[in-house]
């Protein structure tokens, strides 16, 4: 409709005073628009009345990353006054460096009919928290002293937080005391603060006592509750709030999520009204985090339904449930949707998504062209294609891709030297990996984890060189913290058929996971290599004894 007024209707006709080019003003939805509004400002000779020009720039911020065009507008303004000066200072606070922020402001100063106000100084403070800058936070505080808008509640909450968030506890809970008139963002702020700081009990307590608990305080505290875990106070509180809203619901959705219990979730997802796209992403991610990628797509389906667009988290959501259920014409679908509706297809973490979710459903040369097409690569995509090699057997162009990352001058973590000498295990590539394990350690300062080891000894024992697979664990790694690794050791003596070495692993390995049906298998399976029926029979019984029972496997195919 607003952009039907702008294009169909004359300006003379209906704009004629400050009050009609507001309200023109107020329809604007893109750049576009405002710069048509602007020129007929200028022809109607408005272009020094204050208050259309603060609304001009006002809409400029909200459209534009670039401060470019509200600056030259406010430039051709003669006497600008403080509230000009506030809304240019609040689009750089928002859209700009701290540092070209902070310059405008040193300019304003300089201004001798201009006085910064508490206004001003909340965007400062807020910029200074946008990037965690104590250094200049403090200079913006001792600004607010100066200007003797430290009584001000808006630029005091606005101090909590900064302090909050740099973990400067202690000051923000002065600040709070200091603040003679504490509204709900005072403490707000304050419990936020110590939220962060991890000292729940404190702010348990602080909004205990808070006089008028509003929707975002009640929100704050179920989103502690279930960040520290804490599920059954979470519901409680959820329980007793006088009103929610749709982040109240998706608050505990995730929650629940993230606690394997899909089935609360999807009951408070259903009771939830005015559902928003977050919501249906906690939902469609909780499913395909938590092995349900069937649910996952139909509920993807659910939502473009009720016509809504899905955003680039959705579709990485959907992808990872594609890569689980791993079927082929499926990701075809979902690869042309993701090029059709998302303009962001270049993004790391989408490129990631798209590429394992193609070579887990069998399309390799699809992932690998998408790999090309990616013009920035990072790690994470790097070892998503690394990763598609090493399963479908092309060990050997997996390590030729972690080199040529190498050469690109990226920096591998210890999750991409994981990828690579598990690609390095599958093809029994013994120099490559140990290549790999030296550069870790004296190139990028890694020390190898639990998972590296246990991928060397995997590939040690593969290889057959089980003594030595059993030397590097004896040597280098306490027993009782990588139990994952005795158990690739105890695997790889159950495929070479080594009976005494893998009763010694098994019998540590016994004392480290009483409850791990797998090793009992392995180890079953071992003597069953050999024809040592009855030690089968007494195994199972053990396992009987204890309780234990195998998990069914479940496959791809």
């Amino acid at each position: 409709m607003s952009s039907y007024i702008l294009s169909s209707m004359s300006f003379p006709a209906i704009c004629t005073t400050s009050s009609q080019l507001l309200n023109l003003l107020r329809v604007c939805i893109n750049i576009r628009n405002l710069q048509q509004v602007h020129t007929h400002i200028i022809c109607k000779g408005f272009e020094q009345d204050h208050i259309v020009v603060n609304q001009l720039i006002s809409v400029s911020n909200s459209f534009s990353s670039s401060v470019a065009y509200a600056t030259s507008v406010f430039e051709r303004i003669l006497q600008p006054n403080i509230y000009l000066w506030n809304t240019l200072v609040k689009g750089y606070c928002e859209h700009s460096s701290l540092v070209q922020s902070l310059s405008l402001f040193n300019r304003m100063k300089k201004c001798s009919d201009v006085v910064p106000d508490g206004y001003t100084l909340t965007s400062l403070v807020r910029a200074c928290s946008a990037v965690l800058s104590l250094r200049d936070g403090l200079a913006v505080h001792a600004l607010v002293i100066r200007y003797g808008t430290n009584s001000n509640a808006y630029v005091g909450s606005s101090l909590i937080t900064f302090y909050g968030k740099c973990k400067e506890i202690e000051c923000a809970r002065r600040l709070f005391d200091e603040i003679p008139l504490k509204n709900e963002v005072s403490w707000t702020a304050i419990i936020v603060g110590y939220v962060n700081f991890g000292d729940f009990s404190e702010a348990q307590k602080l909004f205990n006592k808070m006089p008028q608990k509003n929707l975002v305080s009640w929100n704050v505290m179920i989103t502690a509750f279930v960040k520290f875990g804490d599920l059954n106070n979470a519901k409680r509180l959820f329980d007793g709030m006088p009103e929610r809203n749709v982040v109240s619901f998706t608050t505990m959705i995730d929650g629940y999520a993230k606690a394997g219990d899909m089935v609360s979730a999807r009951v408070l997802f259903e009771q939830s009204t005015g559902r928003d796209i977050i919501s249906w992403s906690a939902m469609i991610s909780g499913y395909a985090q938590n092995g349900q990628p069937n649910e996952a797509v139909k509920l993807f389906f659910e939502m473009l339904s009720v016509n809504l667009r899905p955003d680039e988290f959705v579709m990485v959501s959907l992808m990872s449930a594609c890569s689980q259920i791993g079927c082929l014409d499926l990701a075809r679908q979902v690869d042309s949707y993701v090029k059709q509706s998302l303009s962001n297809l270049h993004q790391p973490h989408v490129a990631a998504a798209l590429v394992d979710m193609n070579a887990k459903c069998g399309n390799m040369d699809r992932a690998i062209a998408l790999f090309e097409e990616i013009p920035k690569r990072d790690v994470i995509l790097y070892c998503s294609l690394m990763q598609a090699l090493s399963i479908h057997g092309r060990c050997e162009e997996a390590v030729g891709l972690f080199d040529r990352m190498l050469k690109e001058g990226l920096v591998p973590d210890g999750v991409a030297f994981t990828v690579i000498l598990t690609a390095c295990s599958r093809g029994e590539l013994v120099e490559d990996a140990f290549r790999f394990v030296t550069a870790m350690i004296n190139d990028y300062s890694l020390k190898p984890s639990p998972d590296h080891y246990a991928c060397m000894v995997d590939l040690l024992g593969r290889s057959g060189k089980l003594k030595a697979a059993y030397n590097l664990l004896i040597k280098t790694t306490p027993i009782e913290a990588y139990a994952g690794a005795w158990g690739a050791l105890l695997g790889a003596c159950k495929l070479h058929s080594n009976i005494e070495l893998g009763e010694e692993i098994a019998c540590r390995l016994f004392e480290l996971e009483p409850l791990n049906a797998g090793n009992y298998v392995l180890l079953s399976g071992l003597y069953a290599s050999i024809d040592r029926w009855l030690d089968v029979s007494h195994l199972r019984d053990k396992m009987s004894e204890r309780g234990i029972r195998k998990i069914p496997g479940r496959s791809w195919i």
